[in-house]
């Protein structure tokens, strides 16, 4: 369920940062998005939260109880999130593509985005 919800939101980040600097978001583009990017951006969520909760389960084997709730967790957190990062990365600011909102740069980085983190 995780690993939907994130994918939700990578989705949201994607969609908002081309909204903001206008760049891949005219219909063609939009129908795209939404037909394949989304749904992948979503299997890859999943997956990912899969194989982090699963690889997690098999490492914490001999753990305390709480440690094997806890664990867990945390690396499927940790996943997710740079799961999404990469998807913002990758999909969300695409490079050289003329946006014509006039509110980012050249790299199609909305200036919402926090510099510290990839894009």
């Amino acid at each position: 369920m995780r690993g939907l919800a994130v994918g939700f939101a990578a989705a949201f980040l994607v969609a908002s940062a081309r909204r903001w600097c206008d760049a891949a978001w005219e219909p063609p583009h939009r129908f795209t998005f939404v037909l394949a990017e989304w749904p992948a951006m979503e299997l890859l969520c999943l997956v990912t939260a899969v194989a982090a909760w699963a690889g997690a389960r098999r490492l914490t084997v001999g753990l305390p109880t709480a440690w094997r709730g806890l664990v867990p967790a945390a690396l499927v957190l940790s996943a997710l999130a740079v799961a999404a990062v990469a998807c913002f990365a990758v999909l969300g600011t695409p490079s050289g593509y003329p946006g014509d909102s006039g509110l980012c740069t050249a790299d199609n980085v909305p200036p919402w985005w926090p510099s510290w983190l990839p894009a």
